[in-house]
């Protein structure tokens, strides 16, 4: 080696260790945004110079994830699109320019991490001169730039899935990046909270490491970014009145329209009541006007979060710049989204940026018994259109409900059927195939066949039973279900998936269709519309109508089908992890009534009457209203019969083989 080639080595070795003691910058990260970031039309609505200004809400964010800030833990709930996201890349090229060390960012799943670098960190690093000087290009050989890793002087850049654990213990880091974080498996692996395991990353950085903890919330009671939240200093983002200057978080409660007008949207200021037009709101949000963030916490939380390090910042979509989300689109969301949970959900959580509260409380059985309606068990009232059925397999019994329904998600129930016997045996299985032929009396004076029928694939000690019995009738009227945990409203039923079956000793590959239904939500749905009032004689008379989803129950249903239908309620209980979880649980022995009306809705749901148009409806009216005795089943859509079956007696919760009770 050379004297040139040593003396330039020790140069190289000296920068590096005084680069090493040199002090965090005291630049922001919102500032570092203004001066360097350029968004790309890649990744960005409004491709060009990052401006703070436009979403003057996310300075004091950013700037609790610089260096120079005393904070450590930042919890960001908020709505979608408001630039969260962004805000976290903001800080990633920040410290690979200007505070180098090892950074950790953590997606929901590891695809999503893929996509967030190709998408996302890729034009970072590409549109800013600075980062470009940093990070060498990946067709470089030995470059260290890889879809999941970017290395740069002084660090590199780590992004995985919050489900993979080996991605999570991969190495210590300084920086973390946390995003939607409600949507983190409760347990990763057996080894434990995939925030935990990342968070676990910073420990020998002590006060020096920071941890950014972003999402849009979920369920109240399951929601993480909602209980990180609730540990911080709850800071609200405070805007001045135009007309009074007084200062105040938005509340969706404030937003007033029309019904039916929702371009007409205002809000009212809460202290002087003065309508503000949406104009109004860059000017409201600017900080040189007065906006601030101003913590809401408690006096004992306050001193907690402060202690602690640990800043919170909630915002909704009634913030969002002009030329993004407008107050008239929230508000026609929500009159669209009225009567509907799914859209409900989905309006609380990606507009208002708060949690969804799942209404498990059992309504009261007594009321339910005492306004049952005056009509006939065994008959199918007017108003019903279609029949869907339910079936629980027990070890000594088949328990069926037929459930009818009609247009705006009303339900009656038509007929209740047990049939005895052991499930282990064949008869039994003869007697359900007899009672798909059975039909029921509509009152305009046709005869109605059972649509679907969805049964239950049992305990596992009846599920052999259940899928040869279900293979042997095949797939067009009766459908193989599987109950499972999750409150998605928007795929309630998943599948199908094909099981496999034997037969005379054979297995049978892809024997059987499965589908999974979660159970909590037809349950959390059955229960809002069994409190939903009836409508008065009076307001019936004046051209009245009944709420959507009402559910009618007949004269003669007894106290204990009653107890059965509201025989479960939705508790918050922690697991063995430590995890909190909402779950449905049985308040008493017996649920049936409750598990048949979710299968039978499951089947409803499948056959699409939550879609069903108008037209569709009435084709069902006009063939039920020109029925007869002597023709085909009438509400069988897409099914026609070539002859009517005769009617099989259903006694009432009763006698068909002894006493049901």
């Amino acid at each position: 080696m050379t004297f040139a080639e040593a003396f330039d080595g020790a140069d190289e070795i000296r920068r590096a260790w005084l680069a090493g003691l040199a002090p965090d910058p005291l630049l922001t990260v919102s500032e570092w945004a203004d001066r360097h970031r350029i968004l790309s039309s890649r990744a960005a609505s409004e491709a060009g110079p990052y401006r703070t200004a436009r979403t003057p809400f996310m300075r004091a964010i950013m700037d609790d994830l610089s260096p120079s800030s005393a904070a450590q833990r930042v919890v960001f709930m908020k709505a979608a699109q408001v630039g969260a996201t962004e805000a976290g890349n903001n800080w990633i090229g920040f410290c690979m320019h200007r505070a180098p060390g090892p950074f950790l960012a953590v997606q929901p799943t590891v695809d999503l991490a893929k996509r967030l670098s190709q998408q996302r960190i890729d034009p970072l690093i590409e549109e800013s001169r600075e980062l470009r000087e940093l990070v060498m290009p990946s067709r470089s050989r030995d470059s260290g730039n890889t879809i999941l890793g970017k290395r740069f002087p002084g660090g590199q850049l780590i992004l995985t899935g919050a489900n993979s654990a080996v991605g999570l213990r991969s190495m210590p880091a300084r920086w973390v990046f946390l995003d939607e974080v409600d949507a983190y498996p409760g347990d990763l692996d057996g080894e434990g909270d995939p925030i935990a395991l990342a968070e676990a990353r910073t420990i020998s950085f002590g006060h020096r490491s920071k941890v950014f903890l972003a999402s849009t919330p979920t369920i109240k009671g399951l929601s993480r970014i909602e209980r990180e939240y609730e540990m911080s200093d709850q800071q609200r983002y405070h805007v001045p009145c135009p007309a009074c200057g007084c200062l105040q978080w938005l509340k969706f409660e404030q937003l007033r329209w029309e019904k039916g007008r929702p371009e007409t949207a205002r809000y009212v200021c809460e202290h002087c009541e003065e309508p503000i037009e949406e104009r109004h709101k860059t000017a409201m949000m600017d900080e040189g006007n007065g906006a601030r963030w101003m913590p809401t916490a408690g006096p004992e939380t306050l001193a907690a979060a402060q202690a602690a390090g640990v800043v919170g910042y909630h915002i909704s979509g009634l913030y969002s710049p002009l030329g993004w989300l407008s107050w008239d689109e929230i508000a026609r969301s929500w009159e669209q989204a009225v009567g509907n949970d799914a859209a409900l959900k989905t309006m609380k959580n990606t507009v208002l940026g708060e949690t969804w509260q799942e209404k498990g409380e059992a309504p009261d059985w007594q009321r339910l018994y005492e306004r049952r309606e005056n009509w006939q068990l065994g008959e199918a009232p007017e108003g019903v259109l279609v029949l869907t059925g339910g079936a629980d397999v027990q070890r000594d019994r088949i328990e069926i409900d037929v459930w009818g329904w009609g247009r705006g998600m009303r339900s009656w129930l038509v007929d209740h059927i047990v049939l005895e016997g052991d499930t282990a045996r064949p008869e039994i299985w003869n007697d359900l195939t007899e009672f798909l032929n059975t039909t029921w009396p509509h009152a305009g004076g046709a005869h109605m066949a059972l649509a679907r029928m969805a049964i239950d694939t049992g305990d596992g000690v009846t599920t052999d039973a259940v899928y040869s019995w279900v293979r042997s009738v095949g797939r067009g009227q009766v459908l193989a279900i599987k109950g499972v945990a999750g409150f998605d409203r928007s795929t309630p039923v998943d599948g199908p998936t094909y099981v496999e079956t034997t037969e005379a000793g054979r297995k049978l590959r892809r024997g059987v269709q499965l589908w999974k239904v979660a159970g909590a939500v037809f349950k959390a749905e059955t229960y809002r519309f069994l409190r939903l009032n009836a409508p008065t004689e009076e307001e019936l008379a004046a051209g009245g109508e009944w709420p959507t989803g009402y559910i009618h129950i007949p004269k003669g249903t007894p106290a204990e089908w009653m107890k059965q239908l509201t025989a479960e309620q939705l508790m918050t209980i922690k697991t063995r992890q430590g995890f909190q979880k909402l779950e449905w649980q049985k308040t008493r022995d017996r649920n049936e009534a409750l598990d048949c009306r979710v299968y039978a809705r499951a089947s409803a749901w499948l056959m699409g009457i939550d879609r069903w148009d108008e037209r569709r409806w009435e084709a069902l009216e006009e063939q039920i209203n020109t029925g007869h005795t002597d023709t085909a089943p009438a509400g069988v859509p897409n099914r026609p019969r070539t002859q009517q079956p005769p009617k099989r007696r259903s006694d009432w919760m009763g006698t068909r083989r002894g006493k049901w009770f």
